[in-house]
């Protein structure tokens, strides 16, 4: 009959317990991706690659400057756009693919990896689009257009 308070409280806490172990856990998972994904760039761009590359890296430290975690998340937003357009307007998939390659070359400028995007047209900025989504692959930020093609030239990925 003593521990029936006891019990009670566990009881009427035990969803903010449940709360706290599994926003912990996110919060580790998420840790845990950002950091495998910062060494997969440093990997990617070698030891002193910022440095020979012409990456000013003063200027990344701008408070304007979005994060590139932002221009990321972006890029694949508006990747799954562009490939799901059925159905769609023409003025409406035209805006998401501009959309898409201005975040192309934020991430570029980002990653100091040079882009015509913005000189080019028709099958031509296509081609320019493709080789960018290579490049940022390979520099490890993986879109959905690029998954499929990586996945084959590197098995361990």
């Amino acid at each position: 009959m003593a521990c029936l308070p006891a019990v009670f409280a566990l009881l009427f806490c035990l969803d903010e317990v449940v709360d706290r172990i599994a926003c912990g856990w996110a919060d580790w998972r998420d840790r845990r991706r950002e950091r495998r994904t910062l060494a997969r760039l440093a990997r990617s761009l070698g030891g002193d690659a910022l440095t020979t590359r012409g990456v000013d890296l003063a200027r990344l430290d701008r408070p304007d400057r979005q994060p590139f975690e932002r221009v990321a998340a972006d890029l694949r937003r508006l990747a799954g756009h562009r490939l799901a357009a059925g159905g769609r307007s023409v003025v409406w998939h035209s805006s998401v693919i501009d959309a898409y390659d201005d975040r192309l070359r934020a991430a570029c400028r980002a990653l100091g990896i040079g882009e015509h995007l913005g000189e080019l047209t028709g099958v031509d900025r296509e081609i320019e689009r493709v080789r960018v989504e290579g490049l940022l692959a390979r520099a490890g930020l993986v879109l959905p257009a690029t998954r499929g093609v990586r996945r084959l030239r590197d098995p361990q990925a």
